[in-house]
């Protein structure tokens, strides 16, 4: 997986549409939820009982859609992207921005959601 490269990136919008986001516990900064497809992105939503409103897409090829996306979540405190996050398991890659650009990937583990 390459964020710089060619293919799409879906995002979940709420009521709003407003990009979702996700806060760990006791972090400063929040990520962004993206998924490398429309059914990965809607597998989370049933999931996580999500109420996401609809799911919008960007090309990672696509340089100025990139940008205004990182510079525009930048403002509220994003400062990276989880990628497939994995609601059960808390399994992601999380792709750093650099600037205004998508920068490093790197796996991250979650904390899990809890089972009941």
């Amino acid at each position: 997986m390459n964020a710089s490269g060619s293919g799409e990136l879906y995002f979940l919008l709420d009521r709003g549409g407003s990009l979702i986001v996700f806060q760990e516990t006791e972090s400063a900064w929040v990520g962004v939820l993206a998924f490398t497809s429309e059914q990965k992105a809607r597998d989370f939503i049933a999931t996580s009982h999500l109420e996401a409103a609809e799911i919008a897409a960007i090309d990672r090829g696509d340089a100025e859609a990139v940008v205004a996306l990182v510079t525009n979540v930048k403002r509220r405190a994003v400062r990276y992207v989880l990628l497939d996050l994995d609601y059960r398991t808390g399994r992601c890659i999380q792709i750093d921005f650099e600037g205004d650009r998508f920068g490093q990937e790197r796996e991250r583990q979650l904390a899990p959601r809890p089972a009941h």
